[in-house]
């Protein structure tokens, strides 16, 4: 069979075919979640499955970019909470919460993006400009920022926000919560710079073998360093989504969501060794963990059986990866 005929199946590639390896799964999810419970269909359960996802969604893309280029960024969680958390302490007045009351309420989402900027920059400059291992500055910078939230929150949670705070939580544009929109056009405007751009080709070539990359003319560390930024802002984003929602910032906000965000990305056929998985397979990973923990919740099933679901999906995911690529795994 020629190298053709394998990357092509009845016209169509091969890549695109697992693209859409999730779809049957997701629908199958949803018939299940209608015989479990003829709720899940409901439009404002799916609208509430939708939004809750959203934000976990930004760290999945946020992960699965940095992952494409053969890194990995666990300190994503902790900046989920930590940037809101920021923002929150700076403009919060003084006695509620312990605000320091420093910057008026508008100044609050530009504040939160900037904290994930900063975060990003430190990553990068670790990792790409000290050549220190992604992995360990990352699980380093994940503990530094959780405590620093525990500190600045004193352990307890941010309450009496300003509206501006809120608004992106929970705004509703043409009939679905902004935070669904702003997801969606984030996805696909990553799905176009990654599949149609020199910048999003570039990611891959990095993952696939970052010295051939460098032979080719692309500015490595420069890539790098973008992608860590952009993955920082895009939690820091999705922690304020969060934050919107439930009107709070917690001193434990973001907390364990890396593994949500690990298990979303593998099954979405995001490969842990760099170089392959697509943006759409990632949102794809990620709504049916959503849709499962829904259907488990309609069930019946207690919350403390999410967390193992998700890791056993790991397992199966790896396992799964192990015999169609037929590659061992570093």
């Amino acid at each position: 069979m020629s190298t053709l005929a394998v990357r092509r199946i009845g016209g169509v590639p091969l890549a695109r075919l697992r693209d859409l390896a999730l779809v049957p799964a997701i629908v199958a999810i949803m018939i299940i979640g209608y015989l479990v419970n003829p709720v899940f269909l409901h439009w404002d359960n799916l609208v509430n499955v939708l939004q809750q996802q959203s934000e976990i969604s930004l760290l999945v893309l946020a992960e699965a970019l940095v992952l494409i280029t053969g890194r990995m960024d666990l300190s994503l969680e902790s900046t989920f909470g930590l940037a809101p958390g920021v923002a929150a302490w700076m403009v919060l007045t003084p006695g509620l919460a312990n605000g320091l009351g420093w910057l008026p309420g508008g100044f609050s989402i530009p504040l939160t993006l900037a904290v994930g900027v900063v975060i990003g920059l430190v990553n990068g400059l670790l990792i790409v400009k000290f050549q220190l291992n992604g992995f360990v500055v990352t699980l380093g910078m994940l503990i530094v920022l959780r405590g620093l939230l525990t500190g600045i929150t004193g352990g307890k949670t941010f309450f009496n926000l300003p509206d501006s705070f809120l608004y992106l939580g929970n705004a509703v544009w043409l009939g679905l919560p902004a935070s669904i929109w702003i997801c969606l056009v984030l996805y696909a405007a990553a799905g176009v710079a990654t599949g149609y751009t020199r910048f999003g080709r570039s990611l891959y070539a990095i993952g696939g073998n970052p010295d051939a990359a460098r032979a080719a003319g692309i500015r490595v560390d420069r890539v790098l360093w973008t992608v860590l930024v952009i993955a920082s802002a895009l939690a820091a984003l999705g922690g304020l989504l969060l934050t919107g929602r439930l009107a709070s910032v917690a001193a434990a906000q973001g907390n364990g969501a890396i593994f949500t965000v690990f298990a979303a990305a593998v099954i979405g056929g995001v490969s842990l060794n760099g170089g392959r998985g697509t943006i759409f397979g990632a949102f794809t990973g990620i709504l049916l963990l959503y849709l499962i923990q829904n259907v488990l919740t309609l069930a019946g099933v207690p919350a403390q059986w999410i967390g193992a679901l998700n890791g056993g999906i790991i397992l199966v995911a790896l396992i799964l990866a192990r015999i169609t690529s037929g590659k061992a795994q570093d």
